[in-house]
């Protein structure tokens, strides 16, 4: 994907099997799969270490350890891999291999005196690399093959001509075309119609045993009745037991997304069909708003997630989006003792049946160099963070902090990487729900409540917040021949007002001369004209002040 070569990243996991002679003259046959390390993907990439033996810690010679490094070193930890370290970009004019090494050894605790050095630019090292998989990891543990098929559902994509395309893991047994094989988490069964490995290309085998990595199709219509982490079985011979750590996939952050035209809704919904067939954790459902119009409420894994696919719904499907300020699952008790989830602050029910409110928190873990640690803490403070811990590893701080996933969601990690000039690294995870005097702060524009601005806030935080809104769209909101007042409200009352003053007509400019009184006649009937006006007239809000507001809202 363009948005991958861009921001360096990895979005989508991506496998091979390669045939590789040793200098031992051997010939070994090895499965690679290439995670995202982004912490939104995080349960895709717990799926795929526990598909694997070993796993390679690539670290950056010049950046040292990251803060989602760690995360994703501890899961391989916890799922018993052998681990070989390598440190790419050697080649760099900045990079320092040993005080890297050090900080590996300090940070995780890893013995790196035998790192591989390699330039996967130039190529430097790679054969040293394959060396270290061949000697250092081990081998898959052989399973029965003459068992029930018990297969680990690693990842699945969709291609346009084969389906849905399956790539497995196989534990025991032996998955071959033709066979009836079913999906313990969603017992959904199928017929084989193909099975093969990745070279990269689509290459198709007989059948594939124990320990062995591939794909398989059969005739599977959507990603979303392909679960990752699901076990797969054989139809009428069944496995005893289903792997263990399978979980559906469940958003965490939600937004609308309206089209800026209301022509192209009916495009936004084939493009989000056609996106959702890629991806099984976006999900959405339709949503009609006042000022915006016809939209989708669309649920996602966090921010990032977020940003990918709006990102790509606007280049691949050619389309101008506006998105609503993201929101966090709330979880709700009501007075009456029942239980409620709000994922659109719009649809909050009366405050006076609501017994307490409680929102997402997250552990957050930031590594910075020691000298933006004091605009780190203030940041993490303002945001009702709780310090947990703080430890140091040569000139790098580690801290790590209990936050509300409401205060992270809006502009976080930008002002985190402006305190730290883009130094600083950032990590987290869903902790608990904990009750919060939190509040459903509305904008109104004269007089009429604006609902893809309202949204849930702390208490102590609102007016301040109100306020910023309200002085934001003074400026974003275009002069009407009547005065327009701006408020931001909790309930029934207004905690901060901007007016945004009217266009002035001369309507004395034809009087020259005569009896002040006709002046006055005249001024009286604009005055009559613009209250009713006020009463009865629409305010046109820019489709850009919505995007202004909800940037600049935090």
């Amino acid at each position: 994907m363009d948005i991958e070569r861009e921001r360096g990243i990895t979005i989508k996991a991506q496998t091979v099997r390669l045939n590789y002679k040793a200098k031992d003259g051997k010939d070994y046959v090895l499965n690679l799969i290439d995670t995202p390390g982004h912490v939104d993907f995080a349960y895709e990439v717990s799926r795929s270490l526990s598909a694997c033996e070993g796993s390679l810690l690539v670290v950056d010679a010049s950046q040292g350890v990251e803060a989602q490094t760690l995360a994703n070193v501890y899961q391989a930890i916890d799922n018993d891999h052998e681990i070989v370290t390598v440190l790419n970009k050697i080649d760099l004019p900045a990079a320092e291999p040993e005080r890297i090494k050090a900080q590996v050894e300090e940070v995780i605790g890893l013995d790196a005196s035998n790192a591989v050095e390699i330039s996967a630019k130039t190529g430097q090292g790679v054969e040293e690399v394959l060396e270290a998989i061949v000697n250092d990891l081990p081998p898959p543990s052989h399973g029965d093959g003459d068992a029930p098929l018990k297969a680990l559902l690693v990842d699945s994509w969709y291609d346009t001509y084969l389906g849905v395309i399956v790539l497995v893991r196989i534990i025991d047994g032996v998955l071959k075309k033709g066979q009836a094989i079913r999906m313990m988490g969603t017992d959904a069964k199928y017929l084989v119609d193909r099975v093969g490995v990745i070279t990269p290309k689509l290459e198709t085998v007989n059948g594939l045993g124990p320990g062995e990595i591939g794909f398989i199709t059969a005739s599977i219509k959507e990603v979303a009745d392909t679960r990752v982490g699901d076990t797969i079985t054989e139809d009428k011979r069944e496995t005893e037991s289903a792997l263990a750590g399978f979980k559906p996939a469940q958003p965490v952050v939600f937004c609308g997304l309206f089209p800026v035209d209301a022509a192209d809704f009916e495009d936004l919904r084939s493009a989000m069909g056609k996106l959702r067939l890629n991806d099984a954790s976006f999900s959405f459902e339709m949503e009609s708003s006042a000022a915006l119009g016809f939209g989708f409420r669309c649920g996602f894994l966090g921010l990032l997630h977020l940003e990918i696919i709006q990102e790509r719904l606007e280049r691949e499907f050619n389309l101008d989006l506006i998105a609503t300020a993201p929101s966090v699952v709330y979880q709700m008790t009501m007075n009456d003792g029942s239980d409620m989830v709000l994922h659109n602050p719009a649809d909050m029910p009366d405050v006076m049946k609501i017994a307490e409110i409680r929102e997402p928190w997250i552990t957050a873990t930031i590594l910075t160099p020691d000298e933006f640690l004091g605009g780190i803490l203030k940041l993490c403070q303002d945001r009702r963070g709780v310090q947990k811990e703080l430890t140091y590893v040569g000139k790098r701080a580690m801290l790590t902090y209990d936050l509300p996933l409401n205060e992270v969601v809006f502009d976080f990690y930008d002002r985190l990487k402006s305190i730290s000039k883009g130094y600083a690294s950032f990590d987290y995870q869903l902790s608990d729900y904990r009750v919060g005097d939190l509040v459903k702060m509305s904008i109104l524009v004269n007089s009429e409540p604006v609902d893809a601005l309202s949204m849930m806030v702390y208490r102590g935080a609102a007016e301040k917040r109100g306020r910023e809104m309200c002085e934001k769209l003074k400026d974003l909101i275009p002069r009407h021949l009547f005065k327009i007042p701006v408020q931001a409200a909790i309930g029934g009352n207004v905690i901060a007002r901007e007016t945004i003053s009217a266009m002035r007509k001369d309507v004395t400019a034809k009087c020259y001369g005569g009896d002040a009184s006709r002046k006055r006649k005249l001024l009286d009937k604009q005055k009559a004209g613009k209250k009713k006006m006020r009463q009865f007239g629409k305010v046109d809000i820019p489709q850009e002040a919505f995007i202004a507001a909800l940037k600049m809202s935090d």
